[in-house]
């Protein structure tokens, strides 16, 4: 999936190499790796920023998460190709129906549930997660998709690096997305009530705040992110409804090793668990990676519970 130009032994496709050229192979060969670790990171951490806001500040275990992520990809693939554009323009129209679509569940549907008890959320955000997955099999089919840009083959080279421009954009468009939503909960009215909410809700309440309205909001800025998240997996993965477990535990995972609450905490724990994942699939076997990824999981929940950067919301505390 995520390929470099050298195998694991320094052989180039013109044969093998002397001792320099070898120790100059091995040397691309880890910076290659280190490329595609910084690129899923970004992935797993864009997906992952929702799911980390909405359990800071709604203390909600948001299981429908995924499919969300996926209701994204799908969304922008029938626009693609019902509009004749690009995967990537989709991006505002996607983002603003899940704005809307998260708006609508979170505030008639979860905090109906919430009202009652916090399981209850849970169980269901599950229930949903379950009908919507159903719902794209019956829509979609259930085999693998794609969103491919009409500009995915023309793969970069630069010092003996395959430097993928799908790959590349979708980095960059991850750390974008984060920067804008890190602004929006930093710099803006809404996201100074939104962490406002977050770490004192009953203060918030008495200041005037209509907290049901700032939760509902809340949520939909997570759907809209999640939603735009799934563009940028399209473009790289392929994906089906069957993945929408995969996505949610991914972000579960990310939010643990970075922290709740925060869109930093999201990016590193997202990069870590990408450079996690393609080292050890390069070095010790692709058969290991998840086995890695929850020894580090465990590892974090034992020293630092609250994750690397978890002190932003209330969530985290």
């Amino acid at each position: 999936m995520f390929s470099a130009a050298f195998d694991a032994d320094g052989f180039t496709e013109g044969g093998p190499a002397d001792g320099s050229d070898r120790a100059a192979g091995r040397m691309n060969l880890l910076l290659q790796t280190l490329l595609d670790g910084l690129v899923l990171g970004g992935i797993y951490a864009l997906s992952a920023v929702g799911f980390s806001l909405i359990f800071g500040v709604l203390h909600v275990l948001n299981l429908s998460h995924g499919i969300l992520v996926l209701a994204g990809a799908y969304l922008a693939f029938a626009l693609s190709k019902a509009l004749h554009i690009d995967p990537l323009l989709t991006t505002p129209m996607v983002m603003a129906a899940l704005f809307a679509i998260g708006y609508c569940f979170q505030r008639y549907l979860i905090q109906y549930a919430v009202d009652r008890s916090q399981l209850g959320s849970m169980l269901l955000t599950f229930g949903v997660a379950l009908m919507m997955e159903n719902a794209l099999v019956w829509g979609f089919s259930p085999d693998m998709h794609s969103l491919t840009p009409s500009w995915a083959f023309s793969p970069l080279r630069l010092h003996g690096l395959t430097l993928d421009p799908v790959r590349l954009v979708a980095l960059l468009t991850s750390l974008v997305l984060l920067g804008v939503l890190t602004i929006v909960l930093q710099r803006t009215s809404l996201g100074r009530i939104i962490r406002a909410t977050a770490q004192q809700t009953l203060a918030a309440r008495l200041c005037g705040v209509d907290v049901q309205n700032v939760f509902a909001l809340t949520f939909a800025v997570s759907a809209a992110f999640a939603g735009a998240s799934g563009i940028i997996i399209g473009m790289v993965l392929p994906f089906s409804p069957s993945d929408e477990g995969l996505w949610t535990l991914n972000a579960f995972v990310v939010v643990t090793l970075g922290g709740v609450g925060s869109p930093g905490g999201a990016l590193l724990g997202g990069l870590l668990l990408g450079l996690v994942y393609t080292l050890t699939a390069q070095y010790i076997g692709p058969a290991f990676p998840n086995a890695t990824m929850f020894l580090i999981l465990v590892v974090m929940l034992m020293v630092r519970p609250n994750g690397l950067l978890g002190n932003a919301f209330a969530g985290s505390r």
